[in-house]
């Protein structure tokens, strides 16, 4: 920067005056203060200073947003904390840290303004009801630099307390997200979560129990027979024709429905992987919707809650009744499994069978090829599905005529 152009105090007037050269200079207005002036013709007020045997600057703002009076009383402040050995930087970093606005709720909500657009309605809902039970009652009104590692790990060891490992886990991570994001917009120095590696507990493993297929018509004839409510065993005979995952079963809406096409059109906020997804409906599917009908139409939901008819069934009300109901060692999202293993065996084409199940395709050309070419595949393949069903149902045996060739 080239020589100060003028020295000893500033006015107001002259300030207002100067004008940008090919350079940058600056003018003086004694104590270490100065006005950097740009040739872009940005101004910005500066003090240099010395502290521990180092030379610094320290940054007071922007011509005219901090007038000329204003940066003196930041520069009598800075001089004040200098005689007590507070460094001004540090002192303006640790404010602007501590901020009651930074706190850990404060910046959890705009981390999850910033995601919303990336999510679906469900699961954007999911996160703010886990942050709130059990985030923010700990530290959501702590300044999110004053956190510290031991704190958070306080947090994920009560919810580990009461046996939820997975979703301790899920909670980790979601902290860890929020201090990144606090990181990348310059409200804290580090992110503490990143220490806590390797401290959750780990639970083994267990895959969702699938149906074995030996036992399905066993358990579609018992399906016929089910003693308990009407609504359920309705809500498993359209899983069981569908194989759509359970949360998607649980929240269909009658506006999603056209029988007309014979079909089930699920919006992406309410999908896994956030695309729309068709199910087509064979014969046997719409009589289930048609008897459906007689219960719910009245209603948003095809599967409303007992008690509450504006929320969707309970989500344990499936699992329940196949394995306590029905006496069957499996799932309701195990049914995904057990159709993908017959339809595979039966010859048809695992794209096929994969899109039916509603699995993200990452080529996304050929994802868009794939929408296009096998809606009428999976038509004839739901249809096949169907008359399968009815044919384990009616004869164990009689199958063999529904072979693809």
């Amino acid at each position: 920067m080239a020589r100060q152009s003028t020295s000893g105090k500033l006015t107001a007037l002259k300030v207002k005056q100067a004008k940008p050269k090919d350079k940058p200079y600056k003018l003086s207005d004694g104590a270490s203060m100065y006005l950097a002036i740009q040739p872009s013709g940005s101004r910005y007020w500066r003090m240099k200073y010395r502290i521990n045997g180092k030379e610094k600057l320290l940054s007071i703002g922007i011509y005219p947003d901090v007038s000329l009076a204003d940066a003196r009383l930041t520069v009598a402040d800075a001089r004040s904390n200098l005689a007590k050995g507070i460094d001004p930087n540090q002192k303006k970093r640790d404010e602007k840290f501590n901020n009651t606005t930074n706190t850990f709720e404060n910046i959890a909500n705009e981390w999850l303004q910033k995601q919303s657009g990336s999510w679906s309605d469900g699961h954007a809902e999911k996160v703010i009801k886990s942050l709130k039970v059990d985030v923010f009652q700990a530290i959501g009104g702590m300044p999110i630099q004053s956190i510290s590692a031991q704190q958070i790990l306080a947090v994920i060891r009560k919810v580990e307390a009461r046996g939820a490992l997975d979703v301790a886990s899920r909670v980790k991570q979601r902290i860890s997200s929020i201090f990144r994001y606090a990181w990348c917009t310059g409200k804290v120095e580090s992110n503490p979560a990143d220490a806590l590696y390797n401290v959750i507990k780990t639970r083994t493993v267990k895959h969702r129990p699938m149906l074995p297929p030996a036992e399905l018509p066993d358990f579609l004839r018992k399906l016929d027979d089910y003693q308990g409510q009407k609504l359920t065993q309705l809500a498993l005979k359209l899983l069981v024709h569908t194989f759509v995952r359970p949360g998607e079963l649980r929240g269909a809406e009658w506006s999603e429905f056209d029988i007309g096409k014979a079909e089930w059109r699920i919006p992406a906020k309410r999908m896994k992987m956030n695309e729309e997804h068709v199910i087509p409906l064979s014969i046997q599917a719409l009589e289930i919707i048609s008897e459906l009908a007689k219960l719910t139409r009245k209603h948003c939901f095809l599967f409303p809650g007992v008690r509450n008819r504006k929320i969707t069934m309970s989500e344990n009300t499936l699992t329940y009744a196949i394995r306590k109901r029905l006496g069957f060692d499996a799932t309701a999202h195990g049914f995904r499994s057990t159709a993908s293993t017959i339809l595979n065996e039966s010859g048809f084409k695992p794209d096929v069978i994969e899109k039916q199940l509603a699995h993200s395709e990452r080529n996304k050309v050929r994802a868009a090829y794939n929408h296009s070419l096998y809606l009428a595949d999976r038509k004839q393949m739901m249809q096949w599905w169907g008359n399968y069903l009815d044919s384990q149902r009616c004869d164990n045996n009689v199958v063999s005529f529904l072979k693809i060739k």
